[in-house]
């Protein structure tokens, strides 16, 4: 019986995240940190309400004897200034990882990145550092296993309030974008789940640390028994449409 930790889980993807492991037989506990409460009652799940994530010292004692984390603390390029962008997507990575090596170090880790994140600190684009940056904290740390996510377009499955005109657009745009480029769109429920899952049970043969998007897609399909997930993605039927949170903090 397996202990997670999860970060992140009032967000989009962490909502998913929490569920998938929530209805894992395999996971004894769950912990959810976060800033505010999640209005979820589960009989796994421990909350731990934390304010500042810039200095994490005393969740040391709260990640020891846990298993796994599932990382999907983030926010929004354009929702934020950036210095909040660099914080919440770098700073905050690097503290939490200083503190899960202290209580924690053979946890194996899997990180909500995204498309385009550059380790190589050479990006144009301040996300892209960021996140490579992010990456490679967590790898350097010394973690048995490290997996690194990067979706590209994440497909919010449940309407909501989009955090800027470009996820506003791409929202509209989605049905015909899905069928042009498949492999730069993922559901977040099935981003979710796959996040939960390698992180539980590892991914047979896919020796890189780094999930592409089409890497995760493939890994949702797989797993699901479906070949026909290019068709499936963006279909709201057949799904649960329970609320989702619209920000990860």
């Amino acid at each position: 019986m397996l202990k997670v930790v999860i970060m992140g889980a009032s967000g989009m993807v962490g909502g998913y995240a929490l569920r998938s492991l929530l209805e894992d037989p395999s996971v004894e506990r769950v912990t959810a940190i976060g800033r505010k409460p999640l209005g979820v009652s589960d009989a796994k799940l421990t909350e731990i309400l934390h304010k500042d994530f810039a200095n994490c010292a005393d969740l040391a004692t709260t990640v020891e004897g846990h298993d796994a984390v599932v990382y999907c603390l983030g926010t929004y390029t354009g929702a934020v200034t950036n210095n909040e962008l660099r914080a919440i997507t770098l700073d905050y990575t690097v503290e939490f990882a200083r503190v899960l090596q202290i209580g924690c170090p053979n946890v194996s880790v899997s990180f909500l990145s995204g498309n385009g994140a550059d380790p190589s600190g050479k990006s144009r684009v301040a996300y892209a550092r960021y996140k490579g940056a992010a990456e490679n904290a967590l790898l350097e740390a010394g973690f048995p296993h490290v997996y690194l996510f990067r979706p590209a377009y994440i497909y919010p499955v449940v309407p909501r309030k989009e955090p800027t005109f470009a996820y506003r657009l791409l929202r509209w745009v989605y049905p015909a974008f899905r069928i042009v480029f498949p492999n730069l769109v993922i559901r977040a429920d099935d981003l979710g789940r796959v996040m939960v899952d390698v992180a539980l049970r590892g991914a047979a043969g896919h020796e890189d640390p780094v999930f592409e998007n089409r890497d995760i897609r493939a890994l949702a399909s797989a797993r699901t028994g479906s070949p026909a997930l290019a068709q499936h993605q963006g279909a709201d039927h057949g799904h649960d449409n329970s609320t989702e949170r619209t920000t990860a903090l």
